[in-house]
């Protein structure tokens, strides 16, 4: 976490130029004095306030991970609360559209998971991230389900979520958020339709 005190107009721009510097790069050879220079600040200023690499990095992830939080929570506000196969679609679409799929974000989070198998701190955070979209996902569910079936579906779509986000990802043309939509509400009618008939 950035020290009390970070110039508020510092935290971006420093965010900003390590992910423009993993993107051009890649992760292990985003260095603090590669990143330090797209930002046009010393090294300095990023050990100072970050404590190094681990630190921008930890605060990179948080800043995506409040753009995805906020996104998602925007698109739930503009719909009625009992629309819940259109805020499913919500949900779906904040991992997809805008901000997170922009190419050096994506590449930001793909870095992010792969570091964080081996540290604990990152991992924290995308246990974090994990929870809350499991949570948004079985508010909607659980009024279209029993309990026991709004955990599975609920899991059964951040798995796709997860799946295509990654395969999209490595994908040289992109997320294709249509399709993304298409697959997972396919996944989700074919879940209503099993589980009407129980």
């Amino acid at each position: 976490m950035p020290k009390v005190g970070m110039p508020q107009i510092r935290k971006p721009q420093l965010v900003n130029a390590t992910m423009s510097v993993i993107d051009r790069v890649g992760l292990h050879a985003a260095s603090i004095s590669l990143i330090s220079k797209e930002a046009g600040v010393s090294t300095g200023i990023i050990n100072h306030y970050f404590g190094g690499k681990h630190g921008l990095l930890e605060e990179t992830m948080r800043e995506i991970l409040r753009q995805l939080s906020a996104s998602i929570i925007l698109k739930l506000q503009q719909l009625p609360k009992n629309a819940h196969y259109q805020r499913i679609n919500a949900i779906i679409d904040g991992n997809f559209v805008g901000y997170q799929a922009e190419n050096q974000v994506a590449k930001t989070w793909l870095a992010f998971w792969s570091y964080s198998m081996h540290d604990e701190q990152l991992k924290r955070l995308q246990r974090v991230n994990e929870k809350r979209l499991l949570s948004h996902l079985k508010i909607e569910l659980k009024a279209m389900f029993s309990h026991e079936q709004a955990e599975l579906v609920a899991h059964g779509i951040a798995s796709l979520i997860d799946g295509i986000w990654l395969r999209g990802t490595l994908n040289p043309e992109g997320i294709d958020a249509v399709k993304a939509r298409v697959i997972i509400n396919d996944y989700l009618d074919k879940q209503i339709t099993y589980y009407t008939k129980q």
